[in-house]
């Protein structure tokens, strides 16, 4: 666990050492830093396999709240701003390699982050992972990285290349939150063995998620609303040059 708060604390640092070296908004810096200490609170309470309700509120800290904290903050973007245009331009082309621009896809991101979840849970490695401190790390770290690309693919914050409408990426975002309630059904009717509170894990799982897809529907609109208005006023003094006088 030490490893985990080192980690957080290491991105927390550079984060705000890049934001220091262009201007950038302190809400973002804010909601980046809220984003690490959900995903800290995450790791520890997920660690609780035998208690599904204490895991549950892990998993939905680190693989819902704490995405939707990180994503806002644009990490990529203050990236591309922060370094030298070298390194600025070495980044961007790798986000254009094939496996980035596959991950930063919705059509892919969501459904993976969903198998994910399903293999998890549906399969006996949730029950595997109780005295396993090491492999219940990394699939704590998986569930926090593929979360946080999920979420990255449906709201579009930073740049990507071939960016999906925003009709595919409110498709996704409903498929992969009706996965994830019928993941709750099925913890709910046949919970694994040998855990507390599972009814009521299944149940935070299930009102939790439902929770957070809201807010990140309600964040995709958001920006999706921003965009027309930009794009119309852009539009208003072209179209009053081509009116005639």
């Amino acid at each position: 666990m030490s490893a985990v708060v080192l980690a957080l604390l290491a991105a927390g640092a550079l984060y705000v050492a890049a934001a220091g070296r262009t201007p950038w908004p302190l809400l973002r810096t804010a909601s980046w830093l809220a984003g690490l200490a959900a995903a800290g609170a995450g790791a520890v309470l997920s660690a609780a396999h035998g208690d599904l309700r204490t895991h549950m509120a892990g998993h939905l800290l680190l693989g819902m709240v704490a995405p939707l904290l990180l994503v806002p903050a644009a990490p990529v973007t203050l990236a591309l701003r922060a370094l030298p245009v070298p390194a600025a331009r070495r980044l961007a082309r790798l986000l254009r390699t094939p496996p980035l621009r596959w991950a930063a896809d919705p059509l892919v991101a969501v459904p993976a982050n969903a198998a994910g979840l399903w293999l998890l849970y549906g399969t006996g490695l949730h029950a595997a992972l109780a005295h396993r401190p090491g492999p219940a790390a990394a699939v704590a770290l998986h569930v926090l990285v593929s979360g946080y690309l999920a979420t990255a693919a449906v709201l579009a914050v930073d740049p990507a290349p071939h960016r999906r409408s925003v009709g595919v990426r409110a498709g996704a975002l409903a498929a992969g939150a009706a996965a994830h309630d019928v993941l709750a059904k099925v913890l709910y009717a046949a919970p694994p063995e040998g855990v507390r509170a599972a009814e009521e894990g299944a149940r935070l799982m299930w009102d939790g998620g439902t929770v957070v897809t809201l807010l990140t529907a309600a964040l995709l609109w958001r920006r999706w609303y921003v965009s027309r208005a930009a794009v119309r006023a852009a539009q208003a003094p072209a179209a009053a040059l081509a009116r005639p006088a």
